[in-house]
């Protein structure tokens, strides 16, 4: 009996160790997330900047744009292809200026799973290359793909690429503008310095999923980050952005939710040669809705000479780099398809401060420059000793796009003033539409508020009721004092009782 019971408590003893064992393994694994990515910017900016040193074979190198393109990754080999998940990934090839490689994990039930590069996912094209010479790469950068518009087909809907550049895509949409990570003095003399994304980790999608989870690590020598990137494709992709930034030492500007745009001309400012097409741009215009609810939309332009200008508020509504034109007529471009390229509005979550929209234009020769560019600048900036912690979201639009409720500029032109004798004047059309000046009847009394700079002189200022839109145009016609100095001009319609508009903001670059 004694040995019986000494069986039965040794049996008791084994059966408590593997209830254990199976409770061990069964427990859940540690669930990767924001603060994981939090934990290793804080460590990277807690440490001297490691600059980073491109071990790129020469051959990819010497890669020219073409012969770069050329470099694809095989669709039947997609990231999650074979499951049929909703979403699937699809790798960039190092070469070219992408000559650094980025880590990219899956997050998965199982834990972390770094995805490798391996030669054989991709089609060289006619490129000759030893494929045995890339064994030790990785990957440029990803892209994601996703059935937004049709269930029939996974639509690439988001890209990174290239230092912490990255551009999505709605229903029907074509790829124009830019985001960034952040950006560093921009426009500064000094030079800019760029931040880049030295890895990622992204959740492995469930069947059923709409959405998709990104995180990315960010440094540069002045700058360590988390991120974290919730991305919904639809009719307007939209991604919820939450960021933690830890400074190394003090920036001169910080720019939070960058983008970035091309303007090569447009109804605004014609071609410098002769061009088929009436405008060429992925965005014609800023548009800000300021922490007193005022809404201000300014034009873009293409000038001579590097040109930055900003608009102080506290806690900001939103603000966007627009392609509000969405007519093929206004672009007649069949291969770039200007008309369908989306808007970028970003919408802050909790209270910013006090700071500064910034619209920087730089010149450009030709459309294949990105020079403009828009983005917040805290007044305070943080210091290494204490994070910054923002949150927004980031919308891609096209023709639902966010605009002021009561009406907005539709279309910005300059041409020569006319009068009974030259002058040298210039002239500007307006034209306004929206809810608020179409309910007005074509007689209602409207007036155009003007206010002119210290470099410039108003002549003539013409309000009227435009029959083909239903909106309002306002005409101005001016001059300015010197050629040489910019002249900033603002403008809005008012009726008998309330504002009806947006605010016009206007700078006519030197020259």
């Amino acid at each position: 009996m004694v040995s019986c019971g000494r069986r039965i408590c040794g049996n008791r003893a084994w059966a408590a160790l593997a209830v254990l064992l199976g409770w061990l393994c069964a427990a859940p694994v540690h669930a990767f997330g924001f603060a994981d990515v939090e934990q290793r910017a804080r460590q990277l900016a807690a440490q001297p900047y490691q600059r980073p040193d491109p071990k790129l074979p020469q051959e990819l190198a010497d890669l020219g744009y073409d012969r770069y393109r050329d470099i694809r990754f095989k669709p039947e080999r997609a990231w999650w292809r074979k499951d049929k998940l909703p979403f699937e990934l699809q790798f960039f090839h190092e070469g070219l200026y992408y000559n650094l490689p980025v880590k990219i994990n899956e997050i998965g039930s199982q834990g972390l799973k770094e995805i490798h590069y391996n030669p054989a996912d991709f089609d060289y094209g006619a490129n000759k290359l030893d494929l045995g010479k890339l064994k030790d790469l990785g990957f440029a950068g990803f892209r994601v793909h996703f059935p937004v518009n049709t269930p029939k087909y996974k639509d690439e809907i988001l890209v990174f690429l290239g230092a912490s550049y990255f551009k999505a895509l709605g229903r029907e949409q074509r790829y124009g503008l830019s985001a960034r990570g952040l950006a560093i003095d921009t426009g500064l003399i000094s030079g800019e310095e760029f931040p880049r994304f030295t890895e990622f980790w992204i959740e492995r999608p469930k069947p059923g999923d709409k959405e998709l989870t990104i995180y990315g690590l960010l440094d540069s020598r002045r700058v360590a980050g988390a991120y974290r990137f919730v991305v919904k494709p639809g009719d307007e992709t939209t991604m919820e952005v939450k960021e933690r930034l830890f400074l190394r030492e003090n920036v001169t500007k910080l720019g939070v939710a960058p983008l970035t745009s091309m303007f090569f001309f447009g109804e605004n400012q014609g071609p410098s040669t002769e061009d088929y097409r009436p405008e060429v741009h992925d965005s014609d215009g800023l548009s800000m809705h300021s922490g007193t609810g005022e809404w201000i939309w300014r034009p873009l332009v293409n000038p001579k000479r590097l040109l930055v200008t900003s608009f102080s508020m506290t806690n900001p509504l939103g603000f966007g780099l627009m392609q509000r034109d969405h007519a093929f007529r206004s672009y007649e471009d069949l291969e770039a398809r200007y008309d369908l390229r989306p808007g970028a509005w970003i919408e802050p979550q909790g209270q910013w401060g006090a700071g500064r929209v910034e619209l920087v234009n730089i010149p450009s020769p030709d459309e294949t420059n990105d020079n403009a560019a828009a983005y917040w600048v805290p007044d305070t900036p943080p210091s290494p000793e204490q994070p910054l912690d923002l949150e927004y979201i980031l919308h891609w639009q096209l023709l639902k796009d966010t605009r002021p409720p009561l009406s907005w500029v539709s279309q910005t032109r300059r041409g020569r003033g006319f009068s009974r004798t030259p002058d040298n004047s210039i002239q500007f059309v307006v034209d306004f539409e929206g809810p608020a000046l179409q309910a007005l009847p074509s007689d209602a009394k409207v007036e155009g508020i003007v206010s002119v700079g210290a470099n410039g002189e108003l002549l003539e200022r013409n309000t009227y009721y435009n029959e083909v839109t239903g909106g309002w145009r306002l005409t101005l016609r001016l001059h300015r004092i010197d050629d040489d100095k910019p002249l900033e001009l603002r403008a809005y319609l008012r009726g008998e009782n309330s504002t009806l508009s947006e605010t016009w903001s206007y700078i006519l670059p030197p020259g």
